[in-house]
């Protein structure tokens, strides 16, 4: 981890939480279980934290949520390419291994997003495979006034998912569910607009805001996926190359501001680009547990080589 940005994640080691007679998973348990101050006081002042050298193992990994995510949620409406381990336990992406993952908050696209995320190292990668994390605050601060004024009333997000076949997700992977009706009750409580097609797809648009403020500390963060969503964020050359294969509202996914005008390309890179020089990298060891505010921070992806298996649930 570097402190460059100002900020970091505090790391706590079996040194920080000393437990008569317990070490290991046990005296970080034994440490959870007593600690009085709480995790969500701890995690406002912090914003993340690294739980390194307890040698945390996928299958003793379950305690640890048990302690640090209260209700673990499923990963519905979710635009990430993963696969369900456990109980509302993911692999953290399945995106090749080659490409960054620019930052963004989970689910920041929703109606209701995971408070925490906890992420785990099963596997380290052999290069690379850091989790950048930024203060997202400072992210925002980041920007240009420009960019922050025209977002101020927020983006308009756009999906298309297939029902089986075709590019990007289908809808029953990302809802978990092959219940068209269940769909239905979801976006309808989450006030997204969803359109079934004669060939068995789903359109669905959502108004978002670009900007949140957290529930418990006030502070006002960047919040939304806008440069995930816009082919600008993907680099020059895949951008052309979607342009040439589909139009933008035939795209698996876009984005526009809030009133339909188009987000410039150039906003989109500064976006991605300032995230990602503020970040901070989490380098995996075997057993690390980071524990992340989903509000106050965003995460994303380093390339690596070699095998490399995090795990990440979250929760309310």
């Amino acid at each position: 981890m570097d402190a460059s940005s100002g900020w970091k994640p505090l790391e706590i080691g079996p040194d920080s939480v000393s437990v008569p007679g317990a070490a290991g998973v046990e005296g970080l348990l034994a440490w959870l279980d007593a600690d009085a101050e709480g995790i969500e006081a701890l995690l406002d002042r912090e914003k993340a934290v690294v739980f390194r050298g307890f040698g945390v193992t996928e299958q003793r990994l379950g305690a640890v949520m048990d302690r640090l995510l209260p209700e673990r949620l499923a990963y519905v409406h979710g635009n990430s390419p993963r696969t369900k381990v456990g109980d509302n336990v993911y692999t953290s992406t399945e995106y090749p291994a080659e490409y960054t993952i620019s930052m963004h908050n989970e689910l920041s696209y929703a109606h209701s997003w995971p408070s925490r995320l906890l992420f785990c190292c099963v596997v380290a990668a052999e290069t690379g495979g850091a989790t950048p994390v930024v203060d997202a605050a400072r992210w925002l601060e980041s920007l240009d006034d420009e960019v922050r004024e025209r977002f101020a009333d927020g983006v308009r997000y756009s999906q298309n998912l297939h029902g089986g076949v075709g590019l990007g997700k289908s809808w029953q992977d990302t809802f978990e569910t092959d219940d068209r009706d269940q769909v239905d009750r979801f976006l309808a409580g989450s006030h997204a607009a969803g359109e079934w097609r004669r060939d068995g797809s789903l359109r669905i648009t959502q108004q978002r805001r670009a900007t949140v403020r957290h529930p418990r500390t006030g502070t006002e963060v960047w919040f939304n996926q806008s440069d995930q969503w816009h082919p600008a964020g993907l680099g020059d050359e895949t951008a052309a190359d979607l342009a040439r294969l589909l139009p933008a509202a035939d795209l698996p996914q876009s984005v526009t501001f809030a009133d339909g005008a188009p987000i410039p390309a150039e906003y989109v890179r500064q976006i991605r680009d300032r995230g990602l020089a503020a970040a901070v990298d989490v380098d995996w060891r075997q057993g690390d547990v980071l524990l992340i505010d989903n509000v106050l921070v965003g995460h994303g992806r380093r390339p690596f080589t070699g095998s490399r298996r995090v795990l990440v649930a979250m929760s309310d």
